[in-house]
């Protein structure tokens, strides 16, 4: 009886402490740029519900189209991150990118050729999260 009393009070007590944390979302994609340039080098998650981090700061929410925005962008990386897509820079590459998402990874850089679409979709959400949301110069 004490036994069965004794778990229940953990048990309680697990519920009461899960309730008090914050739920996090999952990451639907991780982002690490790097190249030339004052603002070049950014480490970017963007979370399920829009929630962005930019180098470790929480930067702020994606309004809902752009939350849409980078849940498509996330699934056309599928394909390319299963395979583990890598593609070489070209000479006067200005930015490199490394991206994870739950299928795997894909890098590639600004000039890469043979690039997917979703790619310089990425770029392009990238320099515009980092603008809008982060605060970063250009």
């Amino acid at each position: 009886m004490r036994v069965a009393g004794l778990a229940a009070l953990v048990t309680i007590g697990v519920l009461i402490l899960a309730g008090c944390g914050e739920i996090m979302s999952p990451d639907l994609f991780i982002v690490y740029r790097s190249g030339s340039g004052p603002h070049a080098r950014l480490t970017m998650i963007v979370s399920e519900e829009g929630v962005v981090t930019c180098n470790g700061r929480k930067a702020g929410r994606l309004e809902d189209p752009q939350i849409i925005k980078a849940r498509t962008i996330q699934e056309d990386l599928k394909d390319p991150a299963s395979s583990r897509l890598s593609l070489a820079p070209q000479p006067g590459s200005v930015l490199r990118y490394y991206v994870r998402e739950e299928s795997g990874s894909v890098r590639f850089s600004d000039n890469s050729v043979h690039q997917p679409a979703v790619f310089r979709r990425l770029a392009l959400f990238v320099l515009q999260t980092s603008q809008e949301v982060c605060r970063l110069a250009e």
